[in-house]
């Protein structure tokens, strides 16, 4: 196969920054749309993690369950949502990003309306099953689709919006608690579980006015139909051309091709892609499966969804004890999340994302040995009240969630969805979710145990120990990728691309019919 002059793309990619090519603003707004809309996609996951938060206390309460029901009740969306994440690696090769997205959303809606109309605990954990599905569809594809239209100079800021949306969805699903606890028990969690589907509905049809992913329609073979959407979502012409030739690359795809429509290989719909990945991986691509498998990890280690969805019961034991202060307080959890991940986005492509990422780790790091302090002193001083105490408990969750937002909320999911070369993205991705969903709903699942094995400040301390552990492997394993292309930054990790086209050798022949036929 004739490839490309060596180092031709990164050249012209020089001069472009050089000449200073003047960016086009409708374009940016364009590409600012379609990010803003796949995300959204994430508001599903933010709303029930928010709204399981206050509903837990009625359905604890009006089904009449055990702590341990609870934790189960509450965690294992996230384990269902494997089931999700992992088909949509395959999915989203198989019928685009765009229609993975939509089908995320109706399974979704599904969920949503079955969860409201439970009327035991069995119905209510098969209504967790499927809406799990339809989260781990929509937490894979979001930050891939984001990543795949986004332009180099502003992925960082765009591919952060999954985490806004999660941390909107949250604030809505605490301001859905606020708004129906003064409903009785059989009402007020149903109609809590029950309105989120009418989002889904809202995102399912708004989804059918974007554009597919023009790195998914060249693996189609789709030149042309990819080519128009480069030029409406690139900053400038050269900018397109410049993409189109790194993705025709990546694909497998001489440079000199400039067909319409060429024929793809059956491993452009997805198929022995676990192979590279899982079984025989080049070393660079083991060094990014392990970094974005620890991202994740540490991202739900160091205790991101305990603080959030049993905000009421750390206020609780902070010494908060009014169901309706306890919510209140809550809602400024979700505020204060939401307003620092849009602090975040701003400085992802000025700062850098590891400059944010340790410096958010570092106080998540103070806040939870903190959070910890707070909780020991009251829980030691068992009915009194030491307002100290109380006042650095609230700050420190209020502080963790803020450095959270700075930086590990969303660069996990916008560093993660850069780094994989284009053929093992989606399944790669579908790793990183899996990932993610196994250590929340593992965490989810048992803080209520642990913290009565340990105490709740105990449970703190330990969190911030993983972190420790994870500020450690950020500030060794992972280089700067800010301002590089998608095709650029899996150099970064010594990966050549001959060798991965190598992996999946794609060869040119005449198609029968006209077209270019790219065959194994």
């Amino acid at each position: 196969m004739e490839r490309p002059k060596p180092d031709a793309n990164t050249e012209l990619n020089t001069n472009l920054k050089e000449q200073g090519a003047p960016a086009k603003k409708g374009n940016f707004r364009y590409a600012f749309g379609c990010a803003i809309l796949a995300s959204m996609t994430s508001i599903l996951l933010g709303y029930d993690i928010g709204v399981m938060s206050g509903a837990a206390k009625y359905i604890k309460k009006d089904l009449k369950l055990s702590d341990v029901e609870v934790e189960v009740l509450l965690g294992i969306l996230n384990l269902y949502s494997l089931v999700g994440s992992f088909a949509a690696g395959r999915t989203s090769d198989w019928i685009g990003r765009r229609y993975t997205i939509v089908f995320a959303a109706s399974i979704f809606f599904v969920g949503a309306l079955l969860m409201g109309f439970a009327m035991n605990y069995a119905f209510l954990m098969f209504g967790r099953l499927i809406a799990g599905i339809g989260v781990g569809y929509a937490l894979m594809i979001a930050p891939v689709y984001t990543a795949e239209v986004s332009p180099a100079s502003a992925r960082g800021f765009l591919t952060s919006f999954p985490e806004v949306f999660i941390n909107s969805g949250i604030l809505l699903g605490y301001v859905s608690n606020f708004a129906f606890s003064h409903l009785s028990y059989n009402l007020s969690w149903r109609f809590m579980l029950g309105v989120g589907a009418f989002p889904s509905i809202l995102l399912g049809i708004l989804v059918l006015f974007m554009p597919e992913s023009p790195r998914w329609l060249i693996l189609q073979g789709r030149l042309a139909d990819a080519r128009v959407v480069l030029n409406k979502i690139s900053e400038s012409p050269e900018e397109a051309e410049l993409r189109l030739a790194d993705i025709k690359k990546a694909a497998g795809i001489p440079e000199s091709c400039n067909d319409d429509v060429v024929t793809m290989s059956k491993q452009s719909h997805g198929e022995g892609i676990w192979k590279e990945l899982l079984l025989r991986p080049l070393p660079a691509v083991r060094r990014i499966l392990l970094t974005a498998v620890g991202f994740h990890f540490f991202q739900q280690a160091s205790g991101i969804d305990s603080v959030v969805l049993y905000s009421p019961t750390i206020f609780e034991k902070a010494g908060i004890h009014s169901d309706n202060a306890q919510l209140g307080t809550t809602v400024a959890v979700g505020f204060t999340k939401t307003l620092f991940i849009l602090v975040a986005t701003v400085f992802l492509d000025r700062v850098g994302r590891r400059p944010l990422l340790l410096s958010s780790v570092t106080g998540m790091i103070v806040c939870l040995a903190s959070l910890g302090l707070g909780l020991t002193v009251i829980n030691q001083h068992e009915g009194e009240t030491i307002q100290w105490a109380v006042a650095l408990s609230i700050a420190s969750v209020l502080f963790y969630v803020a450095f959270f937002s700075i930086g590990l909320g969303p660069i996990t999911w916008v560093y993660t969805s850069e780094i994989f070369p284009l053929r093992l993205r989606a399944q790669g991705a579908a790793i990183g979710v899996a990932v993610n969903r196994v250590t929340s709903g593992v965490l989810t699942m048992t803080f209520i145990s642990l913290y009565k094995a340990i105490t709740i400040g105990g449970s703190f301390f330990l969190y911030g120990g993983i972190a420790a552990a994870a500020l450690v492997f950020f500030y060794t394993c992972l280089p700067e990728t800010r301002g590089k292309t998608l095709e650029e930054t899996c150099k970064l990790f010594g990966l050549n691309m001959d060798e991965i086209e190598e992996e999946g050798e794609l060869q040119m022949v005449k198609g029968s019919e006209g077209g270019t036929k790219v065959a194994n």
